[in-house]
């Protein structure tokens, strides 16, 4: 049986990557400048959006707790499987904290 090895920089590199877009779309006012840029009224769109951040960021938080927990817990680091499956789910719940985002701001548009 082939078994295909990742190292364990290559999920965390992408979970840092993710958390940095979705820090930026919310905190950084690309989120504003992509989704509250018509005739609206920019309070009005922020509030919306704000929602829209506020239900993402349940996602982003349980995506930085799993992939914190991948790392500083001693029994995630020496079994290689459950590192793996902590940062796998980490990676996902990055993944739809952005498309939750994404999809939010399309809607609130």
């Amino acid at each position: 049986m082939l078994r295909l090895r990742v190292s364990p920089i290559v999920p965390t590199v992408a979970s840092f990557l993710l958390a940095a877009l979705w820090a930026a779309s919310v905190f950084a006012g690309w989120g504003l400048q992509a989704f509250c840029a018509g005739d609206e009224s920019p309070s009005t769109c922020a509030q919306r959006l704000d929602t829209v951040s506020t239900v993402s960021a349940l996602f982003a938080a349980l995506a930085a707790c799993c992939t914190a927990a991948a790392w500083l817990f001693p029994w995630s680091r020496a079994d290689s499987r459950t590192f793996a499956r902590l940062m796998g789910v980490g990676v996902l719940a990055w993944i739809v904290a952005e498309g939750v985002l994404f999809l939010g701001g399309l809607l609130v548009r």
